[in-house]
């Protein structure tokens, strides 16, 4: 009697321990995941966080005040907002007429234009710039062409036009491939319900589809503004980083030829993660105050 208890205790223990095991296993999964998310993600900012308060190797606030007191780096922080946020608007407004415009056409016209999408949204840096250079350059094939007919007056790329241009350009791929697919949410039915009560056009996007969409529409502008005011490559090729813009400011601080401030570059660097935490809480209210209107819409 004695033997066939121990050998049952003894499955009993291997199976309490096999389940304790499964319980841990997703975590085990997960625990590569959450390595290479502390390496690269929580590790550097912790970094750029403790090492902003850090001036003439003492802790203080100094590098705040002196970004706060210097004109030249509001003008970064304002130069970096204009172009976020009108790159952001009108690339939105691009690419929500492209997304719904797709849902009109066939599968194969609308699959390729997809993957072309998907394809320029790669396009960036270097090779963006220069494409404009040769495009909408001072020598430029389409600026000599359009100064002929008279139908381009004093543009300058490398200037806050020119800018604008470049951002607008691509923001509208990852803007369209980020809509399409909320542009599902919308059923055709709805337009023709809507027209067969009178509504116009207009009124049921003002009223119907915008609406619904607006969770997806505000998620997207934040993250058009923070691609924007993140980006780098293509202003610094265009312009050789003689442009005022925040990351060329971090950029000339950390691996300038005269002046090496990476405290400074820190401090800035918080400030953006700042802006871009307040501009995220404002889209997550909006969103919350969308699905509320919604929800009690429904209930009336």
């Amino acid at each position: 009697m004695s033997s066939s208890v121990i050998p049952q205790s003894k499955s009993a223990t291997k199976q309490a321990t096999l389940r304790r095991f499964s319980r841990f296993k997703p975590a085990l999964w997960l625990a590569p995941f959450a390595l290479f998310f502390y390496l690269f993600q929580l590790a550097p900012m912790i970094w750029v966080l403790c090492n902003s308060f850090i001036y003439d190797e003492s802790l203080s606030l100094e590098n705040y005040v002196e970004i706060l007191d210097s004109a030249f780096m509001r003008q970064a922080f304002s130069n970096s907002i204009w172009l976020g946020f009108w790159s952001s608007l009108i690339g939105l407004a691009i690419a929500t007429l492209l997304v719904s415009s797709l849902r009109r056409v066939n599968s194969v016209l609308r699959d390729g234009v997809i993957a072309f999408t998907n394809m320029s949204s790669n396009f960036a840096g270097v090779p963006l710039s220069f494409a404009f250079i040769i495009i909408l350059g001072t020598n430029g094939a389409l600026t000599l062409l359009l100064k002929q007919y008279g139908l381009l007056g004093e543009f300058d790329l490398y200037g806050k036009w020119g800018l604008l241009a470049i951002y607008i350009y691509f923001q509208i791929p990852l803007a369209t491939l980020l809509l399409y697919p909320a542009f599902d949410a919308l059923s055709d039915d709805w337009q023709a319900a809507a027209a067969l009560l009178g509504a116009k056009t207009w009124q049921y996007w003002l009223k119907i589809a915008l609406p619904v969409l607006s969770p997806a529409l505000l998620g997207t502008f934040i993250i058009l503004i923070a691609n924007a005011i993140g980006a780098y490559a293509s202003v610094y090729a265009l312009t050789s980083g003689n442009y005022n813009l925040i990351t060329i400011r971090i950029a000339s601080l950390v691996s300038g030829d005269l002046f090496l401030e990476p405290n400074l570059a820190a401090a800035i660097s918080v400030l953006v993660m700042v802006l871009l935490a307040l501009i995220t809480v404002i889209n997550q209210w909006l969103i919350s105050k969308s699905y509320l209107g919604r929800k009690q819409d429904a209930q009336a």
